[in-house]
């Protein structure tokens, strides 16, 4: 158990964002069923990435892990094409929390000569597997749930597979490169339609490790279906990524700073693709005062002025190759209540719970909908973030599919109070609450504050070192 209490001061300085995690990811496995060395700079060293790494090392893949005098890991990845992964010395690859490892894994070992069961932790074999036992299945792979629930354990026989035309019902990232993936290896092409665009970094990183894709939405509604279109490949040749800021590690101290009042904090190194960057469009609809900049060359002063609003930020950035990132100078803010729905939950998911404590203490009710995935992520996340804050004094209702966050009257403080907070185990959970800690009256206490390890390990010590007291 961890004890937090209230900040005696404002947060102030600067601090760099450790490296995205969904990058991370898909940059170990692509350099994997690439032909030579992948190097991967920023990469985040969390338990969750380095389950993907032992799992291609058990697939005779070999992978370097570095940490330079700054702290910083760097990986090199010397891959065998993609054709080059052999069979683990045991059937069982342990993916540990990862949901991603396991989703996109099951579509990369689906064509293999070989069979593998994909396992992870007690969560993990209690996540839905069926999204992307179905349409692989349809592709032809021999792929089933060990215990016949549609979760992992999943037993994987490798086979050949064909392409198909698949309808997702969720904008799922995980699902959709689980298809990608091992459309990579089938006959003909490979096709995967979402309601809404989910996460683009398998698109982006395939298509910069050589594969053939065409994407697009229907009737170029920019809000609705998105299709992905990818073609089989003879082989993928290794890159250097360099990897951003972890926009999702970054909503956390953009928050605190938000909160405390007189806050002034520069978050350094963070990737603002469009279709992960929804967490800014929701604050600054709040009202949040953020600004951006290039990165500049001084850890602790911004660089170029980038814009005011996180479209000028884009735009800015529009011609730059890769992932977009920037520096932002985040200071402290009354916000307002707002609805939060629709195409905007892909693109920020993973940053509801850390939304939802800003939302109970912005003026006016906010209102999330259409993000029934909160229930199936390492907790049901509705449960856990809606509980917490009425244990601190909040008033929050679940939904079936998000939550009502009554927020504070005009010219009320903090509206929260310190409370026993019960994580579930699940490190946004205990990230989010811990800056809900910051401003509440009374002492918090996390059950768990271990579980932060999944992804971002330093995080009690990178909010200390910007705080006047934890």
């Amino acid at each position: 158990m961890m004890k937090l209490i209230k900040t005696a001061g404002p947060l102030s300085g600067s601090i760099q964002i450790p490296g995205d995690k969904s990058i991370s990811h898909r940059a170990v496995m692509f350099g994997s069923i690439a032909q030579g060395t992948t190097r991967i700079r920023h990469f985040l060293s969390g338990a969750d990435c380095l389950s993907t790494i032992d799992c291609f090392r058990r697939l005779q893949i070999p992978i370097e892990l570095h940490t330079d005098p700054a702290g910083e890991t760097q990986v090199l990845v010397h891959g065998k094409g993609l054709r080059g992964l052999s069979a683990p010395a045991d059937p069982l690859l342990e993916t540990g929390n990862s949901g991603t490892t396991t989703r996109i894994l099951s579509g990369i070992l689906a064509p293999q000569p070989f069979t593998c069961i994909l396992s992870g932790d007690e969560s993990i074999n209690r996540r839905p597997m069926k999204r992307v036992i179905e349409p692989l299945s349809r592709m032809g792979a021999d792929i089933e749930s060990v215990n016949g629930n549609g979760c992992a354990p999943l037993r994987i026989r490798g086979t050949a597979l064909h392409g198909i035309s698949y309808t997702s019902p969720v904008a799922s990232a995980q699902v959709k490169s689980a298809i990608l993936c091992a459309g990579l290896y089938a006959e003909g092409e490979t096709c995967v339609t979402e309601p809404a665009r989910s996460r683009d970094h398998t698109e982006k990183m395939l298509s910069l490790f050589g594969a053939e894709l065409s994407c697009g939405f229907e009737q170029g509604n920019s809000s609705g279906a998105y299709t992905a279109l990818i073609r089989p490949a003879e082989e993928l040749y290794a890159q250097d990524i360099s990897v951003p800021g972890d926009i999702s590690s970054a909503a956390y101290f953009i928050a605190a700073a938000l909160l405390v009042p007189g806050s002034e904090v520069l978050v350094r190194g963070v990737g603002i693709n469009p279709t992960r960057a929804g967490f800014l469009t929701a604050v600054e609809q709040m009202g949040a005062d953020l600004t951006y900049y290039a990165s500049g060359q001084n850890p602790d002063e911004p660089g170029v002025l980038l814009g005011r609003s996180l479209q000028e930020a884009q735009e800015a950035l529009r011609c730059v190759p890769g992932e977009p990132a920037c520096d932002l100078l985040v200071r402290s803010s009354q916000l307002s209540g707002i609805v939060i729905e629709g195409a905007l939950i892909p693109t920020l998911i993973d940053e509801i719970p850390i939304l939802a404590v800003l939302a109970a203490c912005a003026e006016g009710e906010t209102v999330i909908r259409d993000a029934a995935e909160l229930k199936v992520k390492e907790s049901d996340r509705i449960a856990y973030v809606t509980e917490n804050l009425r244990a601190m004094g909040a008033e929050a209702v679940p939904t079936e599919d998000g939550m009502i966050l009554a927020g504070k009257s005009r010219g009320e403080g903090a509206a929260l109070h310190g409370a026993l907070i019960r994580t579930g185990l699940d490190h946004r959970i205990a990230m989010s609450f811990a800056v809900a800690a910051l401003v509440a009256e009374g002492e918090c206490t996390l059950d768990d504050e271990a579980c932060v390890r999944i992804s971002y390990p330093a995080f009690f010590q990178d909010l200390s070192s910007l705080l006047s007291s934890l």
